[in-house]
């Protein structure tokens, strides 16, 4: 846990009790997680402080959001020295239609994606969508 305290300090993020258990559970985790995931985790946790909880690890790029295309926000860690900017930090995303599991590729970096003059892109997501290698049985 003081490993935990030290990485959110050097962030400059306040190690709550509440801040430390969602850090713990999404380094934990080996799939990206919703809000909803993480508030069954926490039986007795309010939805709004897991919210702003989360508002705050992804604007300290402790946490990026995945759009996987269910609806649903998703949250992953983001890599050592992430500063989750366009051109440079951004990595594919894969949903699995079987499992419903979406994983970071942070191997796989997505291009640079010229756009046309005038226009300035913020964000960037890739999703690729298909079966994983726990459902296909191809484990490596």
């Amino acid at each position: 846990m003081e490993r935990i305290v030290k990485k959110l300090e050097s962030k400059g993020i306040r190690p709550t009790p509440m801040r430390l258990l969602t850090y713990k559970k999404l380094l934990e985790s080996e799939v990206a997680i919703s809000l909803g995931e993480l508030e069954n985790f926490f039986e007795k946790s309010e939805r709004s402080t897991l919210f702003r909880t989360m508002k705050t690890f992804e604007e300290k790029n402790i946490v990026h959001q995945i759009a996987d295309g269910t609806g649903i926000m998703k949250y992953a860690l983001c890599e050592e020295n992430c500063g989750c900017e366009v051109g440079s930090d951004l990595h594919l995303h894969f949903h699995c239609t079987q499992c419903n599991e979406t994983v970071c590729l942070t191997d796989r970096k997505i291009p640079q994606v010229n756009l046309p003059q005038g226009y300035m892109a913020d964000d960037i997501n890739l999703v690729v969508t298909g079966v994983c290698n726990k459902c296909s049985g191809n484990l490596e």
